[in-house]
């Protein structure tokens, strides 16, 4: 059965509403997204009940990790039908605050610097991206509070540079991974894909097949697997690549030529207006 998810717009009221779960002894899941929700989000919620007596999904186009240049203004809200889909999932509250109450004098002073790895792949491309992310992370941590929270392997770099924070920052939480959801074809959801008309839309399965030909082949190496994958983009002309690398896990740095182990391979394109990313993982070597 369908609830409706409380919906609290102020820092104040998540955190009365946290403090009456707490005192009831529930535990709190929480599901941090931009909203424009998808499959892929609704994964993360069926997830979150397995692992908390109590879900909240915050629902917040953060400012800080958009550039200039960025499609801040053209980023999809739809509160209504996310709400629809939340109370479907059995959500119990949804935190959607103002960019006032989450920045009431603007932009903060104090800032969450991602370090080197916040300024490779993602944030080559987009300077300053990841510094807005962890904010705004470690922010929603701090006004929920909760025991666990979730987040998507498809965003890897993101994943990796929260996890990492944590530690970092002793912030008591449990980071719980999310697998990729994709469409039939391969396509990894994102709220972005929305914007690619049919051919970009058909062009854009380009990433994921890229993906598995390097996994396919990584049995003979980094050299064979990267080489596959840059075979499987050739000739789709719609299909702009930004970088395709493979990073170690453990320090999400490119791997060197001879490594052998486990791996991810990352892949950033863009098509047309629209930018997509993607990644998977792979063994290198036998």
């Amino acid at each position: 059965m369908s609830t409706v998810p409380i919906v609290i717009d102020t820092i104040a009221g998540m955190r009365e509403a946290v403090a009456t779960e707490r005192a009831a002894g529930r535990t709190i899941a929480l599901t941090p997204t931009l909203g424009a929700l998808h499959d892929g989000h609704l994964a993360h919620v069926a997830r979150a009940t397995e692992l908390a007596d109590v879900r909240v999904v915050s629902i917040f186009v953060n400012p800080t990790q958009f550039g200039a240049s960025e499609d801040l203004d053209r980023y999809p809200r739809t509160l209504d039908a996310d709400l629809a889909k939340l109370a479907a999932a059995g959500v119990d509250y949804v935190f959607a605050p103002s960019v006032a109450e989450m920045y009431p004098t603007g932009p903060t002073d104090t800032v969450v610097a991602a370090g080197k790895v916040g300024t490779l792949f993602e944030g080559t491309a987009r300077p300053g991206h990841f510094d807005g992310v962890l904010t705004v992370v470690a922010k929603l941590l701090g006004i929920v509070t909760p025991d666990v929270a979730t987040f998507g392997q498809k965003d890897a770099q993101q994943l990796f540079l929260v996890r990492r924070m944590v530690v970092d920052l002793d912030i008591p939480v449990r980071i719980e991974a999310i697998d990729t959801v994709r469409e039939d074809d391969g396509l990894a959801l994102s709220s972005r894909n929305r914007f690619l008309d049919p051919k970009e839309r058909r062009a854009a399965r380009t990433l994921s097949v890229a993906l598995e030909a390097a996994a396919s082949s990584a049995d003979s190496g980094l050299d064979a697997a990267l080489a596959a994958a840059q075979g499987a983009l050739m000739g789709e002309s719609l299909v702009k690549l930004d970088y395709l690398k493979v990073v170690h896990p453990r320090t999400f740095l490119p791997v060197d030529d001879d490594y052998r182990g486990p791996a991810i391979a990352i892949i950033a394109a863009q098509l047309g207006g629209t930018r997509l990313i993607d990644n998977e993982m792979i063994w290198l070597g036998n």
